[in-house]
């Protein structure tokens, strides 16, 4: 597994670099919390441990993006344990913040802790994607039968069998059949 070490604090990273080389991981080039988003892009990490005093708004907008187009497991040692803070790192995409306490002897739980919620939240984030993709598919099915029914006056079970017998003689989904009609419909007027 790949690690990339970013910190903002003037403590040494060789104990760390140390300490998570004997676990069995290979430690990237270490980076400035400044430059997060082109370290990851460049060395394209498995899991990012950043080592900061207070990670700064700038550190976690960087996160929040890195968190929406390329999400990683992040782990975040911090001296500051202010609540708010804490909320805005986890909201950022940090599966693990843990305060005042980066003892290398600790490191493999903590980063076992972070990649299973790092997992747990893809799995949920996939969950949700599925049901909202679902849900646009459903509306948009229905929206078709709706203009099926008024302009073809069908009814409902004749406007669903319709689309179903389009869909299976096209070899499509319900749902592309039916985005069909509704962009018919609004070029048609």
């Amino acid at each position: 597994m790949r690690v990339l070490l970013v910190n903002d604090t003037d403590k040494p990273v060789a104990d760390l670099k140390g300490a998570l080389e004997a676990a069995g991981y290979e430690v990237l080039p270490h980076a400035a919390a400044a430059g997060l988003l082109k370290a990851v892009e460049q060395l394209q990490p498995d899991v990012i441990i950043l080592d900061v005093d207070s990670p700064s708004r700038d550190t976690l907008e960087q996160l929040a993006m890195l968190d929406r187009h390329a999400p990683k497991p992040v782990v975040m040692f911090s001296a500051d344990g202010n609540d708010q803070l804490i909320r805005d790192a986890l909201g950022a995409g940090v599966a693990a913040y843990v305060v005042d306490g980066l003892a290398p002897s600790r490191l493999a739980p903590i980063l076992s802790v972070a990649m299973a919620r790092f997992e747990q939240q893809t799995h949920a984030r996939h969950r949700l994607d599925d049901l909202e993709r679902k849900l646009r598919d459903r509306k948009d099915v229905d929206r078709a039968k709706g203009l099926l029914m008024d302009k073809r006056g069908m009814s409902e079970a004749e406007a669903y069998t319709a689309l179903r017998q389009q869909a299976m003689k096209q070899g499509v989904k319900l749902a592309d059949v039916a985005r069909r009609i509704i962009a018919m419909a609004d070029l048609l007027g």
